[in-house]
């Protein structure tokens, strides 16, 4: 039994981990929308830094969870689109995105 716990509190922590703050989420979903470039996608989340979105994107490019494509024009064009990887994440926005509606319902309607 405590070994099943053990598996479990890890495997929530590297979720945590995974989500990784403020800004992953609101990125993924960004990108996953259909942002490819950074501009777009700095402009699509209110409040992000270019620098916290430069860091993001570089974090998620090393996990696996972007993809970064570089175009030799001029300027260079670069882009950024989700990995399957990261694609499989997507349920999960979801039901946050759902849990979040009704918590704010809860909260502001005093529903319960």
């Amino acid at each position: 039994m405590e070994r099943d716990q053990t598996e479990e509190l890890r495997a929530l922590q590297d979720t945590l981990y995974f989500i990784g703050g403020k800004w992953r989420i609101p990125v993924i979903n960004s990108i996953c929308n259909g942002n490819k470039r950074f501009r777009e996608i700095e402009r699509s989340i209110p409040g992000i830094t270019t620098r916290m979105l430069s860091k993001e994107l570089k974090d998620m490019e090393l996990n696996k969870l972007v993809k970064r494509t570089v175009y030799p024009d001029i300027p260079v064009l670069i882009e950024y689109e989700p990995t399957g990887y990261c694609k499989t994440f997507g349920k999960i926005i979801q039901e946050m995105i759902n849990w979040g509606r009704e918590h704010r319902s809860v909260i502001v309607d005093n529903k319960i």
